[in-house]
């Protein structure tokens, strides 16, 4: 049976649709959800798409971070879902405490579009687990807030407990270590900023390299109890 995979829909989300055509093409049911709405629809996973939640008004990502939906997510989170943070995703994941650190403006204080290349520092993870280790992908980015900051503790934290996800290959924002991506200490929420539902089609992103973000999530839920 195909996993059903909720897309939460924010004030500003513009990724959400590009988000559930590539869990189609990914094997998986997409699910909308709505910010306003506490109700996950009983999904086995969620997604956070990319855009402008409440126009990135006060901080990117701070305000959904309050959001009803986010109440259920943060709770589910808890207990093991799935959930991915793509780009305004991880933002908000960031503000609402599921991962470590924040994201600020990019260093050139520019917004930056371009194709990354990333590599997988851990597949411990519910979205990385069929990826191979220190594989090279590449993923399309776009964002002008994208710079992972973090005090030196947590640095030192999330390295030592391999939570750190992705690595830029050439940095475009000026991200601590390099970070393109982070996980929580269980390994079942991660987030990053460049884009994977953008990768799932040779013929207009001119990499399939997302997918392997839906075979892994895939992969780990079939042999769950």
């Amino acid at each position: 049976m195909a996993p059903r995979i909720g897309v939460v829909t924010f004030p500003g989300t513009l990724d959400d649709q590009d988000a559930v055509r590539a869990i189609r093409l990914g094997g998986g049911e997409p699910v909308q959800l709505w910010h306003a709405s506490a109700d996950l629809k009983g999904v086995d996973a969620v997604i956070l798409p990319g855009g402008f939640s409440y126009g990135d008004y006060l901080r990117a990502g701070a305000i959904a971070a309050l959001s009803p939906v986010m109440t259920s997510v943060r709770a589910a989170a808890g207990k093991g879902l799935p959930v991915l943070g793509i780009c305004n995703g991880f933002q908000v994941l960031c503000e609402a405490r599921l991962l470590p650190g924040t994201l600020m403006r990019n260093e050139q204080q520019r917004f930056k579009c371009s194709v990354q290349e990333l590599v997988v520092e851990s597949i411990d993870t519910v979205w990385t687990c069929d990826f191979a280790p220190r594989q090279a992908i590449r993923i399309p980015a776009k964002h002008g807030e994208g710079n992972y900051v973090a005090d030196a503790a947590t640095l030192a934290a999330i390295e030592a407990n391999n939570q750190v996800v992705f690595r830029y290959l050439h940095n475009p924002n000026g991200s601590e270590h390099d970070i393109a991506g982070v996980t929580n200490e269980t390994g079942n929420v991660v987030g990053l900023m460049p884009h994977p539902e953008h990768a799932v089609e040779g013929l207009t992103g001119g990499s399939t390299d997302g997918l392997g973000f839906l075979s892994s999530v895939r992969r780990f839920l079939s042999v769950q109890v």
